[in-house]
């Protein structure tokens, strides 16, 4: 076949996805008989051994290859290299850090980690892990060397500032939550890890040098928290349980607020919007470990709302603003565009949208 767009020759439908939920992708490996996304084209490339990559428009497709690809696709593919994908396992999405979409294609294609041969660890044995992570000092800001250690069947997590004594803190898995956050952090392999202690939420900002390294611990703590969730509340449905193992943010960015009087000056502070804890927090920096405080997002029918300008007699600059409502008073924030604005209004009409389920009203009993 000539170069160009090859859908045709290939019997590809209209728009379709690829594995990681890219709509309509334009890559291919023909060795492993997948249709990826520019962006896991780039990783393919590096794993020359297992895949080979040609573009569905610019490159020469043999006719040999085309029958190849036809038997195969993606259906196929899931199949076999995800067939004993263990429910804790985090898989990447088109959104998702470098960092996450390289480990999981390595430990798919290269590893071959979940083929139907493989035997499965029990997230008791998976959510137990050893070993040392650069983590971000509170007050002097300089990444140290920290030895952590996970055990889901004590249900903590630890970590050591030196060598003997006792663990700098013990973090129960019950409220433990890690995210990638690779920007913020300014690291490929970045992590944020928060949890609660003395009423407030705590973040931990590491990273590992080595990829895997760091995707083996995240998931080693999603196994810990799947051993909890499952054990805790195992008359809830596993749809309902998985997204609740580990979260992102929803929304996280710049805004300014004032004081309950509305009166008070406008300060710069960063917010981040927890859709589970139904919490908006913020902070005087992005790498804070402690927020300076925080607004309860509750639901419609509880009263909150929120509204797109400011309530009357509040001056603020020429810029969009927003207010949320709540039963208490009424937050008053200014946004840095109007694209900002919009996009804070969805996020948090999401979360007001959001019913209360019976892991919310477990977790608020606690």
């Amino acid at each position: 076949q000539e170069s160009g767009d090859q859908r045709a020759a290939l019997g590809l439908p209209g728009p379709f996805h690829s594995l990681c939920l890219c709509l309509d992708p334009e890559w291919a490996s023909y060795k492993l008989g997948i249709f990826i996304c520019l962006n896991c084209s780039g990783i393919h490339r590096n794993l020359p051994q297992i895949s080979k990559v040609k573009s569905l428009r610019l490159d020469f497709w043999e006719n040999d290859v085309i029958e190849f690809m036809k038997k195969h696709g993606n259906l196929c593919a899931k199949a076999k290299y995800e067939a004993k994908v263990p429910p804790y396992y985090y898989i990447p999405q088109f959104c998702d850090c470098l960092v996450l979409k390289e480990q999981w294609i390595r430990a798919k294609y290269e590893r071959e980690e979940f083929v139907a041969t493989r035997v499965c660890q029990d997230p008791c044995s998976a959510g137990s892990r050893e070993g040392f992570l650069w983590k971000r000092g509170r007050e002097n800001r300089h990444f140290r060397k920290r030895r952590f250690l996970l055990s889901a069947r004590e249900g903590v997590m630890k970590y050591y500032t030196k060598e003997f004594g006792g663990p700098k803190a013990i973090i129960s898995i019950e409220n433990l939550n890690a995210m990638f956050q690779t920007d913020k952090i300014q690291h490929a392999h970045g992590l944020q890890i928060t949890y609660n202690t003395d009423g407030q939420r705590r973040n931990l900002f590491v990273y590992h040098e080595s990829g895997k390294e760091i995707v083996d611990w995240f998931n080693a703590i999603r196994a810990a928290r799947y051993h909890y969730l499952r054990t805790t509340f195992p008359n809830v449905p596993e749809p309902e349980l998985i997204p609740r193992i580990t979260r992102n943010y929803v929304k996280e960015g710049y805004m300014e607020k004032t004081g309950p009087k509305q009166k008070e000056p406008f300060k710069v502070r960063w917010f981040c919007l927890d859709s589970q804890e139904r919490n908006l927090m913020y902070f005087k920096k992005p790498l804070d470990a402690f927020a300076q405080g925080q607004v309860l997002i509750g639901t419609m029918h509880e009263g909150y709302e929120v509204r797109a300008g400011v309530p009357q007699g509040v001056r603020v600059k020429k810029k969009p603003a927003i207010t949320v409502v709540t039963p208490v008073r009424e937050f008053v924030f200014i946004c840095e565009n109007e694209r900002e604005q919009r996009e804070w209004i969805d996020a948090l009409n999401g979360v007001i949208a959001q019913p209360l389920t019976v892991l919310h009203f477990q977790h608020c009993k606690k």
